[in-house]
């Protein structure tokens, strides 16, 4: 009898977790790397890792040895198929991201707000940042998230991306803390939103990595993905008094426009452009090869538009 009471007290103690022994896995949002960093190759009785589905990266990637990358601060080619890293420079390293940032405001609204709700101006749209791309937008002035959406994506407009943060988010300050909560459950953690627009904030900091992750994320909604490829974008919304109020823009996105030609065998679906003082040119891209495979591309930090886009044709050189 008492050898089976002590059977039955180890068995409890094992099930219950006496003794003090703990396993666990915690997860830390200053971690260095983003993402929980579980490669595969585990047996069937392993839980499936956080980034199975994922591309994963813990070091420079030097790719074909042909990319120059020498006048950007980061950079990453992902070929989102067969989740492989094809190149990557300094991928966790935190810096301006400019209106990269975009990609989450767009990404938290279209899971948070309807496309056909109408969004009015207040005071918060009054952007006085010196060479900051404007609509032109006045307090009182209304149009639906669908348009905004794709102003603020098309012609990277910062007065509709606070628009529409606060529309959403019903303030500002809201939103950004919906744009962090989704960067954490992507699994972007070295990333850390301070507005909806990218414009320069010492605190407001991001890696191509979590660029990666959080564009991943993005192009699974059909909307984003539509606009993303739009070369332009032609509206009407409505001021204060009720007078309609014309927009006809081009995409910032110069491949698009024709300007600058992909690599043979590489086609640019879209993508995204950010360009302030602190963050330098950065550009963001949803690519694919002839036989229909994607590719998604990020620079940071290049020292002009020129550059930005001569690097990116060398990077997108690698997908070949």
């Amino acid at each position: 009898m008492q050898t089976l009471l002590g059977i039955l007290l180890l068995c409890s103690c094992l099930l219950c977790g006496c003794g003090g022994l703990a396993y666990g896995m915690p997860y830390d949002i200053d971690l260095g790397v983003s993402s929980f960093d579980v490669l595969p190759g585990q047996d069937s009785r392993a839980a499936e890792p956080f980034a199975g589905e994922l591309c994963v990266v813990t070091e420079n990637v030097a790719g074909s040895g042909d990319v120059n990358m020498e006048q950007a601060e980061a950079a990453i080619l992902c070929d989102v198929n067969n989740r492989q890293v094809l190149f990557a420079k300094d991928v966790h390293k935190a810096l301006h991201p400019a209106s990269l940032t975009k990609i989450m405001t767009a990404l938290v609204a279209l899971e948070n707000g309807s496309l056909d709700q109408v969004l009015t101006a207040t005071s918060s749209v009054n952007i006085t940042e010196s060479g900051a791309q404007l609509l032109g937008l006045k307090p009182g002035d209304t149009m639906t998230l669908d348009q905004a959406l794709r102003v603020m994506l098309i012609y990277s407009a910062n007065d509709v991306a606070m628009l529409v943060a606060e529309g959403v988010g019903g303030t500002v300050e809201n939103f950004v803390g919906m744009m962090n909560e989704e960067a954490e459950r992507l699994g972007a953690t070295n990333t850390h939103f301070t507005n909806p627009h990218g414009l320069t904030d010492t605190e407001h900091l991001t890696t191509a990595y979590d660029l990666y992750l959080i564009f991943n994320e993005a192009i699974k909604n059909e909307t984003f993905r539509e606009i993303i490829q739009m070369t332009g974008y032609q509206t009407t919304y409505y001021d204060s008094s009720g007078a309609p109020q014309t927009v006809d823009k081009r995409t910032t996105n110069l491949f698009l426009q024709g300007q600058y030609q992909a690599p043979a065998n590489v086609t640019v679906i879209g993508g995204k452009t950010g360009t302030t003082k602190a963050a330098g040119s950065c550009l963001l891209l949803l690519s694919k090869n002839v036989g229909g495979a994607s590719y998604i591309s990020v620079i940071l930090g290049a020292e002009s538009r020129d550059v930005v886009y001569a690097e990116m044709i060398d990077l997108l050189e690698e997908i070949n």
